[in-house]
């Protein structure tokens, strides 16, 4: 599996899910596969989207375009940081 893990501040947070909720096709079509999004737990407008890719090629090219450079700006996104993972191990423990 392919991952992206972004951490982000965001100017406000209804207006930045706004673009994000109207960027799922462009994501989609782009090869996002499934996303989490997740604040920090002291601070709404700190964002992580955690995303699983069809690959990293695809995630690269997709979140270093221009177009995206642009949707950021528009979604009020401070200084991204971008995590590009591909997974070793996963597991489950049972309660």
């Amino acid at each position: 599996m392919q991952y992206v893990l972004i951490i982000h501040e965001v100017t406000d947070y209804p207006a930045w899910k706004q673009v994000f909720d109207n960027a799922a096709g462009i994501r989609r079509e782009a090869g996002e596969r499934r996303y989490q999004v997740l604040k920090h737990e002291h601070d709404a407008n700190r964002i992580v989207h955690f995303s699983t890719w069809t690959s990293i090629a695809a995630a690269r090219a997709f979140f270093e375009s221009p177009r995206l450079v642009e949707i950021r700006r528009q979604a009020g996104v401070k200084a991204p940081e971008f995590l590009y993972l591909e997974q070793l191990e996963a597991g489950t423990f049972d309660e």
